[in-house]
């Protein structure tokens, strides 16, 4: 082996001795599971025991760091090379020697109650009221915490400790959402999320209650447009321009008599309405500012 190569090969050694020290350089998490009892959701539904379960870091002296994951994600997102390796280090700004770092998993995601444990569509409806109601009492009642030095949460997360802010103002000194804005959903994102909630009811109507969940044409992935390529929604969308989705009840016909290779490659079922000349700006505009839930 010339110089060269002993040079770097020395160098990645390095980089990755350093990145597996980083990782390690703080406590191992602790994980445990508290029962919100009678926990009352937005639509008025009670379930007498939600399970949230959480992750601790440091000791429990220290001062209280909550940090909130994104979508799909879970507390366990946080303990990574890139994140607890930078934040969790003894003199780092997270050093879990001086805060005790909260880690909890959203209503409806890791090992918090969720749909698939069981009840499936009669699991109650909840929104980020809820979640984030869930995460005070797990904060408060289930770790005895009355005040938070830090809430930080991303992307979905991010929402959270927006809402963190206007309903528990004074719990915490320090608000960081990452990934995210206190405005509406919209555009791109707004649809795709409104046709897998469209998937997921029109399945659930034609079928048992009790079938397997999640449906395959909604299950998460990294890309959720290449699994929609893959395999067209069980029953086809229908659009109108009043920004309402739903699902049609007549079966396309497939293509020269085979399945479509793409979503792109099936004609989209017109619902429109046309609109007078002068209606279409306030009608833009209505639809820019409409919200989601």
């Amino acid at each position: 082996m010339n110089p060269v190569h002993i040079r770097i090969a020395g160098a990645l050694v390095f980089l990755l001795t350093s990145a597996l020290a980083s990782a390690a350089d703080y406590p191992a998490p602790k994980e445990g599971d508290w029962v919100a009892r009678d926990f009352r959701f937005h639509t008025g539904e009670v379930m007498p025991e939600l399970r949230l379960h959480y992750r601790t870091l440091g000791d429990p002296s220290g001062e209280p760091v909550l940090l909130l994951h994104g979508t799909g994600g879970s507390g366990a997102n946080f303990l990574t090379p890139g994140f607890a390796g930078e934040l969790f280090g003894s003199g780092q700004p997270l050093d879990a020697s001086k805060y005790f770092i909260i880690l909890p998993d959203a209503i409806g995601t890791g090992k918090s109650a969720k749909p698939s444990d069981g009840l499936r569509t009669k699991f109650p409806k909840y929104n980020y009221d809820d979640m984030v109601e869930a995460q005070y009492r797990l904060v408060t009642e289930g770790l005895g915490i009355r005040h938070l030095r830090l809430v930080l949460g991303n992307s979905m997360g991010g929402m959270h400790t927006w809402l963190w802010g206007e309903k528990y103002p004074d719990v915490m000194d320090v608000l960081v959402p990452m990934a995210s804005q206190p405005t509406p959903m919209a555009s791109r994102n707004w649809m795709l999320r409104r046709m897998m909630l469209e998937t997921i009811r029109s399945e659930a109507e034609g079928r048992s209650r009790t079938r397997r969940w999640p449906p395959r044409a909604s299950r998460p992935t990294s890309s959720w447009t290449s699994a929609w390529r893959r395999r067209p929604p069980a029953m086809p969308m229908t659009f109108s321009t009043n920004g309402s989705l739903r699902a049609t009840t007549t079966p396309r016909p497939a293509l020269n008599g085979s399945r479509p290779r793409s979503w792109r490659s099936i004609l989209p079922t017109m619902n429109a309405t046309r609109l007078k000349p002068q209606s279409r700006s306030a009608h833009s505009n209505a639809q820019r500012t409409a919200g989601f839930t």
